[in-house]
């Protein structure tokens, strides 16, 4: 199975992800097999659905410092995928939680953190979505085989 093309990728997935690094784990694969590139895809989304429910509860507790945590992490599992949306979410999801504004200048009013967390866990939750979609139809899950 030749990789596809980049306006096949792009009419999948638009400009959530990057198609440079998307490919480079679709080289991976064996030839005529998306074995791998699918299990790398299909572990993050346990992994992110988990770190979700996660920040759900970190933000209910009002915990900043974990929900850095857990921005920091989901922000470099989906950029390892070239999810560049859930990516650039996450990121502001750390700044937020270590209560900095995004050019990295401090923001000392935990309440004005905690609801911009809010708003970006509810955008990448979108986003994330989003990329899901397409990549359950790039590996046609969803048809029975």
């Amino acid at each position: 199975m030749a990789l596809p093309d980049d306006k096949e990728l792009e009419s999948i997935f638009g400009d959530a992800i990057d198609l440079t690094t998307f490919k480079q784990i679709l080289e991976m694969d064996e030839p005529g097999d998306n074995e791998f590139s699918s299990s790398i895809v299909f572990g993050f989304f346990e992994q992110a659905e988990e770190t979700f429910e996660s920040m759900d509860t970190a933000l209910s507790d009002k915990d900043l410092e974990k929900l850095s945590e857990l921005g920091h992490f989901l922000k470099g599992s989906s950029a390892t995928l070239g999810l560049i949306k859930v990516r650039d979410g996450c990121e502001k999801i750390q700044r937020y939680g270590k209560q900095e504004n995004l050019d990295g200048s401090p923001e000392p009013d935990a309440a004005v953190c905690l609801e911009r967390v809010k708003e970006a866990l509810t955008a990448v939750k979108s986003d994330y979505e989003e990329v899901e979609t397409g990549l359950r139809k790039f590996y046609k899950e969803d048809e029975d085989e």
